[in-house]
């Protein structure tokens, strides 16, 4: 099916338009409810309303560290609790697998600041040299290196075929106005070099299924994919996940495709918006600039 048979993109301008379709949300975090320096107060109000109208919220993010730091961060950033019922990231499915090779030494490649991602956990850090597998949760600094910076890394982890476990399979997040490499830019270069990965988040269905176990969960019985939107900035993670899954998807366009649709410079313009969304190999249902009730 293309673009010209597949059903019309909406251009929305709150959720209240969509609210009454859907029972769960699973919304993104970086890039929808903050761009990693302010949050978007419409968003956590946009969240809450669907909340108080019955509806469940599930932040569903590919940050590398555990839920619950997550939501240190969104308190610091003034997100209330209200917004959403519990958050799942790609950081608890980062240590499910790291769980399941209890006791194997593990190279951690990322800043120190991801190393809460093992607390608690059995296992020991190591040189690549004496790793039986190594975690990447990003760039060790992602304001000055680029994928390029650990070719020589990979090649010594590639003699030894080492599987690399992403824990942020973004490629790129925002950082106020600029975009900074993320995890998912090593793991494609390792990939692209022959070696083994594990993606621990979105677009894969596991996140997926997590999320909407723990939403059945909460509400007391399933919730089918067509009662299920998937909310995000991204068409790489969020908008393909929803695809696979089968869930509806609502693309936030402020975000980091705000240059790709035309909004660094005013509003939102249909006519170039929707040819560079009909391009893509995977469509959203809906768009909104910003996430508003």
């Amino acid at each position: 099916m293309n673009a010209q048979t597949q059903p019309p993109i909406e251009l929305v301008t709150g959720l209240s338009v969509l609210q009454p379709r859907y029972d769960l949300i699973l919304c993104d975090v970086w890039g929808v409810l903050h761009n990693g320096i302010a949050a978007h107060p419409g968003a956590a109000d946009a969240l809450t309303r669907f909340r108080e109208r019955g509806g469940t919220v599930i932040l569903v993010s590919n940050a590398p560290r555990p839920g619950g730091a997550v939501i240190e961060q969104l308190d610091g950033f003034g997100v209330p609790r209200s917004a959403f019922d519990d958050i799942l990231t790609s950081g608890d499915l980062t240590r499910r697998a790291v769980a399941e090779r209890a006791g194997q030494p593990v190279h951690h490649l990322g800043p120190a600041r991801d190393l809460p991602i093992f607390d608690g956990l059995d296992v020991r850090l190591a040189p690549v040299e004496e790793a039986d597998y190594v975690v990447c949760s990003g760039l060790l600094d992602d304001d000055e290196d680029t994928p390029e910076d650990y070719r020589p890394l990979f090649e010594r982890m590639r003699a030894r075929d080492l599987l690399m476990i992403c824990a942020n399979p973004d490629l790129v997040v925002e950082r106020g106005d600029v975009l900074i490499p993320c995890a998912g830019a090593l793991a494609l270069l390792y990939e692209e070099m022959g070696g083994e990965t594990f993606y621990a988040g979105k677009p894969h269905r596991p996140v997926y299924e997590a999320a909407v176990e723990r939403a059945g969960a909460i509400r007391g019985r399933p919730v089918g994919p067509d009662r299920i939107l998937a909310v995000g900035d991204a068409i790489r993670t969020d908008i393909a996940g929803a695809a696979g899954f089968g869930m509806a998807a609502l693309l936030v366009g402020r975000g980091i495709h705000t240059e790709d649709l035309g909004l660094s410079h005013g509003p939102l313009d249909p006519a170039r918006a929707l040819p560079w969304l009909n391009r893509q190999p995977h469509r959203p249902t809906a768009m909104i600039e910003l996430l508003v009730w």
